[in-house]
């Protein structure tokens, strides 16, 4: 599931200039979409490149706020100001704002704005997530219950947006009942409270591998390779690096060079991490050989607890450089298996260890690596059931 932000940036967040500083600071924060009302549609795209949905009147021909045609948002909402007057007994209408055959037209996204007042609400909003491709709710006091329910009744039809105010409430939406609301509708003007938000958008989409350690068998002088830095557009923690090796199912961990050294300062942005054919972990859980690598692939981040996050490369060096063969087993559920990589022979390079972080230079037989290990073959960098040898 891709998680998503929308920011609410409508009238009932004040005049022109109030709604502007709000969407600014999302799009600074990388929201993934702004509500707002369709005379702001044009507003929002010369701001910058978001998607855009918006609340949207019977009226065919509203005009934008410069007295043009309306512009045509991504994304059309119903459903605003029609709740609340207690009309709305029997499911099936906004309240006579708009009903829901307004749905779905046109092959045209859309989405029902569903206040969350009582129990005849969930039912209403229920039907409206048969009706429209997404299914705004917004509870007028934070309440997990109704989001609970209507995670448990909502499927696959919709996608529900639930409404938040804070990032704290947004990684509650995010993890109810361990599925969470597809996306959240963020109503914030702290620039701090946006960002947190994103930050758990993203944390949420990110996975968690399980590491483990192997114990060093050989370290070999191999004489000259090719060898290849990738150099992110990110700025790596001391305890973060990459998953790189020669065989696809087992990764050695190494650090970024984060750490100061007599002879070069450090570079936080970059991983020595090895011979142009080893793989590298990306950010979908498969590989890529490390002579594939471009500016602007994503590779992932992962630090010695397994958390990990994308990073953005931005340039590839490949120089012809002495290297190491370092050669290290595994405890599997069949006994031991064994896994190889090359790396370059330089103080500069650190894996991580039982006993912490160590240049390369500097291993020995009977330490103990930190790798990522998974006994399937790799196919193109896909996981696939079949039997490769790799030695």
């Amino acid at each position: 599931m891709t998680r998503q932000v929308w920011l609410k940036a409508d009238d009932e967040v004040g005049d022109w200039e109030d709604r502007k500083r709000r969407i600014t600071a999302g799009l600074e924060a990388g929201i993934d979409r702004v509500l707002v009302d369709e005379a702001d549609v044009s507003r929002v795209r010369d701001l910058g490149a978001v998607n855009v949905a918006a609340f949207t009147s019977s009226d065919v021909h509203v005009m934008d706020a410069e007295g043009d045609e309306k512009a045509e948002p991504d994304i059309t909402v119903v459903g605003k100001d029609g709740e609340g007057d207690g009309s709305m007994d029997i499911p099936g209408d906004f309240s006579g704002s708009a009903d829901l055959s307004v749905l779905r037209q046109d092959g045209k996204a859309s989405a029902g704005y569903v206040r969350i007042l009582d129990e005849r609400y969930e039912e209403f909003a229920e039907a409206v997530a048969t009706a429209a491709d997404y299914t705004i709710v917004v509870g007028e006091d934070w309440q997990i219950i109704p989001l609970e329910n209507l995670i448990a009744r909502i499927g696959d039809e919709t996608d529900l947006v639930a409404g938040v105010t804070t990032a704290d409430e947004a990684r509650t939406a995010y993890e109810t009942l361990e599925i969470g609301a597809d996306s959240v509708l963020l109503d914030s003007d702290d620039p701090d409270e946006i960002r947190k938000t994103v930050e758990v958008r993203d944390e949420m989409g990110r996975e968690q591998v399980e590491l483990t350690h192997a114990e060093v068998q050989e370290i070999e002088q191999t004489g000259s390779a090719d060898r290849v830095c990738i150099d992110t557009g990110n700025l790596m923690e001391h305890d973060e690096g990459m998953l790189v090796g020669s065989m696809s199912r087992g990764l050695f961990f190494v650090h970024a060079e984060t750490a100061e050294s007599p002879y070069v300062a450090s570079r936080p942005f970059r991983v020595n991490a090895g011979a142009v054919h080893a793989y590298v972990r990306t950010p979908d859980g498969g590989t890529k050989y490390l002579s594939e690598l471009r500016s602007g692939d994503q590779v992932q981040v992962v630090n010695t607890d397994g958390h990990t996050r994308e990073a953005i490369v931005g340039r590839v060096k490949i120089e012809k450089r002495p290297m190491f063969r370092v050669s290290a087993e595994v405890g599997t559920d069949d006994g031991v298996d064994r896994i190889e990589t090359l790396l370059q022979n330089a103080e500069t390079i650190k894996v991580a260890t039982s006993e912490g972080r160590k240049a390369v230079t500097d291993l020995e037989a009977g330490d103990d690596l930190l790798v990522y290990y998974g006994d399937e073959a790799r196919h193109f960098g896909e996981a696939v059931e079949e039997s490769i040898i790799e030695q």
